[in-house]
């Protein structure tokens, strides 16, 4: 399923602060991730990375600044109004259905299904029935996209930690997400599937969407992202291409230590 996205808007953030207490846990950071690039945010834990993801999607609000898609505010909405907008979350603690299978859990991501109301079935139950077979073309697609269609009938539970986060990111594209938020997609992935977790975001990049990943693994960074910033304290410490970052003397002294 190689369905090309057109028109993705900018998301940006613009002098973002978020305070904890007398903490800034965010600092006035100013960032935006333009659709077909592969955004990487890098820094030590506590650097401010998933807070800036938890301000994106709604999750608490910020102290001042704006967050913008397009020319749209988010601030003040609620996470699944931002959801629906195209923006979606893997978390790193990856949240699927353990006792659903991989397709069920692609099934339920679905927006606005004929039948989610109870009295839909009986009264449109033709229409009912033709969504629920396209739904789950639509669905093996998705999990042919991710590598996952020989497991589309094994409990997520079964799934390998890698293979739940395909899954995961299967189930942003079934709720149409053109903006991928992802935290520390690489992470206790083994080697196998880490190739397919980094093929996917070169392709959903190649597709028209915006992909923003919190990693740790500078080698993942170095072969996917576009575009690389570092967070310190809750700042933009350094930013620019992935190889120079890295390399960046900066960059060495808050996040490897050399």
């Amino acid at each position: 399923m190689s369905k090309r996205c057109e028109d993705v808007p900018t998301l940006e953030v613009r002098n973002l602060t978020r305070f904890f207490g007398g903490v800034a846990a965010v600092k006035d950071v100013s960032i935006a991730f333009p659709p077909k690039r592969i955004t990487a945010l890098i820094g030590p834990n506590g650097a401010g990375k998933t807070t800036l993801f938890n301000l994106i999607c709604g999750y608490i609000a910020p102290t001042r600044g704006e967050i913008l898609l397009g020319h749209q505010s988010l601030r003040g909405l609620k996470p699944w109004q931002i959801a629906r907008l195209g923006i979606g979350r893997l978390f790193q603690d990856v949240r699927v259905f353990g006792k659903l299978t991989a397709l069920e859990n692609v099934l339920v991501a679905f927006p606005n299904q004929v039948g989610e109301r109870f009295w839909e079935p009986v009264v449109r139950r033709a229409q009912t029935l033709k969504m629920q077979r396209q739904n789950v073309e639509r669905a093996m697609a998705l999990l042919e996209l991710v590598c996952l269609a020989d497991r589309a009938n094994t409990t997520a539970e079964n799934l390998s930690y890698g293979q739940q986060k395909l899954l995961a990111i299967a189930r942003l594209l079934a709720m149409d997400a053109k903006i991928l938020l992802l935290d520390e997609p690489a992470s206790g992935v083994h080697p196998a599937v880490l190739e397919t977790v980094m093929n996917l975001m070169t392709s959903l990049a190649k597709q028209g969407r915006t992909v923003v990943f919190i990693e740790h693994n500078i080698s993942v960074v170095l072969e996917v992202a576009h575009w690389v910033y570092v967070l310190d304290d809750g700042e933009v410490v350094a930013f620019g291409l992935p190889d120079e970052v890295i390399h960046d003397r900066v960059t060495r002294e808050v996040y490897l230590g050399v």
